[in-house]
Parts: structure tokens; C-alpha cells; sequence
């Protein structure tokens, strides 16, 4: 063991690792010889193997210090983030007052999309390091996510004060506002962000979605084109130009626009209900009743979707359906407009 620890120390892993592996075929049970092979396994890079060592240490000695987190980082390494919770949390029980397995299990939660589960660790995280803008971010970020407002905000005064310029503190802003019902505040900050740095990703996109809540749909169209000029691809800017065109009696640029969405990897709900409702001014019924199917599976408690197919049933005849959509609807409670924090999320679960 001490020849070992000298190689360690040295930096000479290979070697290190053999007399650590010979030790644990010798001596199966020496839990301190499990952990330091899954050090030096990890220390080369093979965290799976490393991962391996490590659960047998720790099956022979559950409370070795230090082997919780490191098994925790190893599969962290991996991106097996749901893996990592587990050891991470009984790292941060076992060492409260270590910042490390803290930040480990936040960034494990904000991977897996649980961000109200990272806000805490994120938190304990930016107060030990309060200069550590990024982290600040992150926090920001998962607070928005989770729907945490007020934190957001207090988060975003201390960014502004750490850079005076952030369009992306601005934009949180402006996410945070609009999710406590201050939209025009909201627009003025997502302005503000447009003005600082106007290639940003999403600002024009996130400006854009706000006016359109506001049912100012001109200069809503505009920002969702400058958003394309940046980003052609942009699913969620071609979806609201179609719908802006519809509301507007432009079938065939709404048309054109959900083509070119339906090309993209994540197509949005209200890709699907503009275009049944293009296909049933069309006459297309099938089509038509294909979309607003696949409206109501992405999203059952919107109402538009069920209200749509209902009067699609009814124009040709199927009454008793109309009826069953209708009553639906009847069921599901008025929901909330969806928020720019909600449109501009992640889309990780």
C-alpha cells in the first residue's frame, strides 16, 4: 500500500493501479484499497470502471469518507445524472458544510430538468462563492424554471451588479416579470436586453411572444423575423408567424411558415392546431382531425385544441363526437396563458 501511495503521489497511475488491483484480488475485503482503485481509474478517465471500485468499497465500508462524492462525480462524468443523486446526497449529509457535493448535486438536478430540487444547492453554492457570476446565472435560471420569481429577480441585482450590460440578466428579468403578470414591465426589460446586445439568442423571439400575448401582432411579426435573420430555424418563431398570418387572413404564408416548422427537431404544440385549422378551411377534414389529435396529446387541458375538433365533427355530421369534445372542454378549467419563461425553457424532460 505504501508503494502504491508513492505512485499516487508521483503521479504515476498506471503503476499505481496495479499494485491496487493486485491488492484487491489479494484482499477483497480492504474497503481503502476499493477507493483508492477508483480514484486512480478515474484519475485516467475510465469513470466506469472507476464507478465499479468504488460501489464495492462502499459496500464494505458504507461510511468511508470521500467515497460518496466520488462516486457521485464519477458517474456525473458519465452524464448518469439520475445515478448521481443518490451518493451525492449522502455526500452533502455526510459533509454538510463541503460546498463540493452541493455543487455536484445542484448541477445533477439542473441536468435532469428538477430545478425547484437544484435552487437550494445553487444557492448554498453562489453564497460561498458571490463574485462567481456563472453560478449567479444558474441560479437565476433555475429559480425562473421553477417558477421561483422573486428569486430570480434578486438574483438578477446582483448580476446587473457584477455586469452592468447582461442582455441575459435582462432577459431573466423580463421572464421573472412576465411570470408575476407585470408583462409591459417585462417588455420594457426584454427592450433593454435587445438593446444591449440584439444578436442575443431568443431576445428578439422572447420580445416577440410577449407583444403577441399583448395581441400587437405587427411589431410582434417583426421581432420573430429578426429572431429568423439570426437563427432561420427558429420552430418556435415560425410557429407564431403562421399564427400571426392566420389571425391576419394570410392562409398562405401561414401555410408556408408551418411548412418550414414541421422540418425542425422539436415542433411545437401550436404547430399542429394552426395547421388543422389551415387544413380545415382547406377542406382537408383527415388531416385536419390528424392535427388537432396531435394538439390535444402534446397538451389535454388546453381548451382550443378540444373546441377546433368539436366544431370539425360537427361540420361533418359526427355529432356524437362534437359532443364528447365539447364536454371535455367543459371539464378542463380555464388555463393560465403560457409565460416566455415556459416558452424559453429547456426542453430536458
Amino acid at each position: 500500500m505504501q508503494q502504491a501511495l508513492a505512485y499516487e503521489k508521483r503521479g504515476d497511475f498506471s503503476a499505481a493501479e496495479k499494485i491496487w488491483s493486485e491488492l484487491v484480488t489479494d484482499n477483497p475485503r480492504n474497503s481503502d484499497a476499493w477507493a483508492h482503485l477508483g480514484l486512480i481509474r478515474a484519475l485516467e478517465g475510465n469513470y466506469p470502471e472507476a464507478v465499479i471500485a468504488y460501489r464495492e468499497g462502499l459496500q464494505l465500508h458504507s461510511h468511508l469518507p470521500g467515497l460518496e462524492v466520488d462516486l457521485g462525480l464519477a458517474l456525473f462524468k458519465q452524464q448518469k445524472l439520475e445515478e448521481a443523486v443518490q451518493p451525492l446526497q449522502a455526500a452533502v449529509a455526510e459533509s454538510p458544510n463541503d460546498i463540493k457535493p452541493k455543487l455536484l448535486l445542484a448541477m445533477s438536478y439542473y441536468g435532469l430538468g428538477k430545478y425547484a430540487e437544484a435552487v437550494p444547492y445553487l444557492t448554498a453554492a453562489v453564497n460561498s462563492s458571490p463574485e462567481n457570476l456563472q453560478l449567479r446565472m444558474t441560479l437565476a435560471q433555475s429559480c425562473l424554471w421553477a417558477e421561483q420569481y422573486l428569486c430570480t429577480l434578486g438574483q438578477f441585482q446582483e448580476i446587473v451588479r457584477l455586469s452592468p450590460e447582461s442582455a441575459q440578466a435582462d432577459m431573466l428579468a423580463g421572464e421573472a416579470l412576465d411570470g408575476l403578470n407585470k408583462t409591459e414591465e417585462a417588455i420594457k426589460q426584454f427592450r433593454e436586453a435587445e438593446k444591449a446586445s440584439p444578436q442575443e439568442p431568443d431576445v428578439h423571439f422572447g420580445l416577440g411572444y410577449l407583444l403577441w400575448k399583448e395581441h400587437n401582432f405587427d411589431e410582434a411579426g417583426e421581432e420573430f423575423k429578426l429572431e429568423l435573420k439570426d437563427n432561420p430555424n427558429h420552430a418556435q418563431a415560425l410557429t407564431y408567424l403562421a399564427d400571426i398570418a392566420i389571425k391576419q387572413n394570410d392562409d398562405s404564408s401561414a401555410r408556408s411558415y408551418l411548412q418550414r416548422a414541421f422540418l425542425q427537431p422539436k415542433v411545437i404544440r401550436l404547430s399542429y392546431l394552426d395547421m388543422g385549422i389551415l387544413d380545415a378551411a382547406a377542406g382537408a377534414n383527415e388531416q385536419a382531425k390528424a392535427n388537432f389529435l396531435r394538439a390535444i396529446e402534446m397538451d389535454p387541458a388546453q381548451k382550443d385544441a378540444h373546441w377546433r375538433l368539436a366544431h370539425l365533427y360537427l361540420s361533418v355530421g359526427q355529432r356524437k363526437e362534437a359532443q364528447a369534445e365539447f364536454a371535455k372542454m367543459n371539464e378542463l378549467e380555464q388555463k393560465d396563458r403560457d409565460t416566455v419563461a415556459r416558452q424559453m425553457a429547456p426542453k430536458t424532460q
